[in-house]
């Protein structure tokens, strides 16, 4: 778990960021209904739980640097012992200073009343700019108000500054607290793959490999960090597939792309094996030049080495292996400047990952690649897809291969956090025959 002080110390360190006059304000993010009175199960914005560990709707943060003693401040739905009976405890503002580190709480209800005094006298808003109408009309709102009062000077802020970019920046560097609940999420992940692993055969559905994976994460106090693709045989090649309905065939392959979310950090792990536990021949040898793609891009991810280095390691591996194994045709220098590979390789070969699978941060800036530095969590994640209306020779069609990983970048090299997933060919045999 993350300790309260430090999503204190968070906000403490965006208030210094945002600058000394001005006032920070982010609003929760709403409840939404998922079909007539029933509400879609409730996850919390990301940049608002990232600065509050807070996972409640009709909440804003308010920081300002200036204030004396009520620096953070957060407004809040008021503890209401009748809506308790329904839905299960609440913070209340009394909460929200005792278990949530804040110098002060109001109810959400009085926030139209208090914001504009709160504003007066900044000389700059910081918000994230476009990501609500609605909140940013309610920011125009306030402003208006004290731009409108009778007998006073103006003294509303002429300055806004978008803050998302700030948060997604922090984001970006993991702390301590935050690497220990990623390996947790892996570590559920990896037991819920060798769970299905176990319980594969020929004749089960997808959705069967499904109904083990939930089960372990639901019997952990967990539950998916995305829609979980289970993809057999053709379906492998579909890289967001999540129907997971179809009967897994004896020789197929079933592709297996599911993480797990614990204390709302994200795993991000895919496994391919055999439905049957053996791989065939040829299996075999497109398994193994997605694996080395695989170790050969992990190599890569060290401080100082850029985005584009890891990527650039598997596409190599990639494409000699099909050059290899006869589906492509040329020199690798023709193939890497052609883009053939791309044909059976058609995505990146990682992402950022944290409170969100894809992960909030850039790739590129100014064009330049970003350098990798220590403390961020990547995934490593190369693939090889051969559909069946491709034009690889047809014995090598309708297979699909990707294999993921999610790897910390430290001083001391690469740390894969999902390490317990096992993943070369005897020890994915081993367990489905033991």
């Amino acid at each position: 778990m993350i300790p309260v002080s430090e999503y204190s110390k968070r906000r403490k360190q965006l208030m210094k960021i945002a600058g000394g006059h001005s006032i920070t304000l982010l609003g929760s993010r709403p409840e939404y209904i998922r079909n007539g009175d029933v509400p879609h199960y409730y996850r919390q914005d990301s940049d608002f739980y990232y600065l509050t560990g807070f996972n409640e709707p009709d909440a804003v943060v308010v920081l300002i640097p200036s204030r004396k003693g009520e620096q953070q401040i957060l407004f809040c739905r008021e503890a209401d012992p009748q809506k308790m009976i329904w839905d299960g405890p609440m913070a209340g503002t009394r909460g929200a200073i005792d278990d949530y580190g804040f110098d002060a709480a109001y109810d959400i209800r009085e926030i139209d009343q208090r914001m504009p005094g709160l504003i007066e006298g900044c000389e700059k808003i910081c918000f994230k700019i476009g990501d609500s109408d609605e909140f940013d009309q309610k920011i125009a709102f306030w402003v208006k108000a004290i731009e409108t009062r009778k007998g006073q000077k103006s003294k509303a802020p002429e300055e806004f500054m978008s803050i998302s970019h700030v948060i997604h920046d922090m984001r970006l560097y993991k702390s301590r607290a935050e690497i220990k609940c990623m390996k947790k999420s892996a570590e559920l992940a990896a037991e819920a793959h060798i769970r299905m692993m176990h319980a594969a055969k020929p004749g089960m559905y997808e959705y069967q490999l499904q109904a083990e994976y939930q089960h372990h994460l639901i019997q952990n106090q967990s539950h998916w960090s995305y829609p979980p693709i289970i993809g057999s045989g053709e379906n492998s090649n579909i890289l967001h597939y999540i129907n997971n309905n179809a009967q897994m065939q004896d020789g197929d392959l079933v592709l297996i792309d599911a993480g797990a979310e614990y204390d709302f950090y994200a795993s991000d792990i895919t496994r391919t094996f055999p439905v049957n536990g053996r791989f065939s021949a040829r299996q075999k040898d497109l398994y193994e030049v997605v694996l080395q793609a695989q170790m050969d891009a992990i190599e890569q991810v060290k401080v100082g080495k850029h985005w584009n280095e890891f990527h650039d390691a598997a596409v190599n591996t990639i494409s000699q292996g099909l050059l290899d194994l006869k589906i492509i045709k040329g020199t690798l220098d023709q193939v890497l400047e052609e883009k053939t590979y791309s044909n059976y390789y058609m995505h990146m070969t990682g992402h950022w990952l944290g409170l969100d699978v894809h992960d909030c941060g850039d790739y590129r800036v100014d064009d330049l690649w970003v350098e990798l530095e220590d403390s961020m969590v990547l995934t490593i994640e190369p693939g090889i897809y051969i559909s069946e209306n491709s034009k690889a020779p047809k014995k090598w069609r309708g297979i699909g291969i990707r294999i993921e990983d999610d790897v910390q970048v430290s001083k001391k090299g690469p740390v894969i956090l999902s390490e317990k997933a096992p993943k070369t060919i005897k020890e994915i045999e081993d367990i489905m025959q033991g």
